[in-house]
């Protein structure tokens, strides 16, 4: 797993310690689709916030993030909120629902983001971030916005250099594209992808692993059919596709009357 930016001084010392940790983003903070058995999402923020809780003793964690949000409404909605709860830890992950936006423009989503970093850095914040993963091989339909998930990667890349946040490239990772990570909806990581990412981040901010073997690949997969490959595109168009297009057509958002799952922080 690589790690850019601020990481490798932290890498070469014990962990910092941390306080207070405020996520803000989109649906994959939010946690979907790691259910957390009582009707709601853990995710990768949740988990992150628990392994440091378990390593150092304690950690007051909120997570603001709601799903469907787009980077600007992110800062807009999110970014002071999180601020007045002075964190010494942030993480910063959007861009997904920008992508897939007609008017997507991979600069203006870079210079919100770096508009967040920058705003947690300049509060003594240590920022964490992530590139996003190439579904094409879980998604075939991802091709048709690969070269800008590519644009948009190399921004958040350039991004996280400037503001000197913590980036972990799971985009330069082949495992990472493993759809035995990703949820049915193909576009949201499942519990074991949510784990997966999360330890990664921790291990990002210098915590040890719970194994040496945590990164390594699963084991092949089975061949599927061709049949099996077309029934699941299939399943997958009428159970996921199909209503994602309606609510585009109908100017609505799966982010509609959600709110914040843990909008205080709280002791983990």
């Amino acid at each position: 797993m690589r790690y850019d930016s601020g990481v490798s001084d932290t890498l070469d010392k014990a962990a910092l310690r941390f306080e207070r940790y405020v996520a803000v983003g989109d649906s994959s903070t939010e946690g979907l689709d790691d259910p957390d058995g009582n009707g709601g999402y853990r995710g990768w923020a949740n988990r992150l916030a628990e392994q440091i809780a378990c390593a150092q003793g304690s950690l007051l964690y909120a997570n603001l993030a709601i799903r469907g949000r787009c980077t600007r409404q992110i800062r807009e909605e999110q970014l002071d909120r999180a601020l007045a709860m002075r964190p010494d830890l942030a993480s910063v992950f959007c861009g997904t629902n920008d992508l897939l936006r007609r008017e997507f423009d991979a600069d203006a989503v870079g210079r919100d983001v770096e508009f967040m970093q920058r705003s947690f850095a300049e509060a003594g914040a240590t920022v964490l971030t992530f590139t996003m993963v190439d579904l094409a091989s879980v998604m075939p339909l991802a091709r048709c916005v690969a070269p800008r998930l590519r644009e948009l990667n190399t921004t958040l890349r350039a991004v996280a250099a400037e503001t000197g946040a913590i980036l972990v490239d799971f985009a330069d990772e082949p495992m990472c594209s493993d759809r035995r990570f990703w949820s049915d909806d193909r576009l949201h990581a499942n519990a074991a992808g949510h784990e997966r990412m999360a330890i990664a981040l921790t291990v990002a901010l210098g915590f040890a692993p719970p194994s040496d073997d945590w990164n390594e690949p699963l084991p092949p997969e089975p061949r599927r059919t061709v049949g099996r490959r077309l029934a699941d595109e299939l399943r997958w168009g009428g159970k996921h596709l199909v209503p994602w297009v309606g609510r585009r057509l109908r100017g609505r958002s799966s982010g509609d009357d959600v709110k914040s799952k843990r909008p205080e922080l709280r002791a983990i």
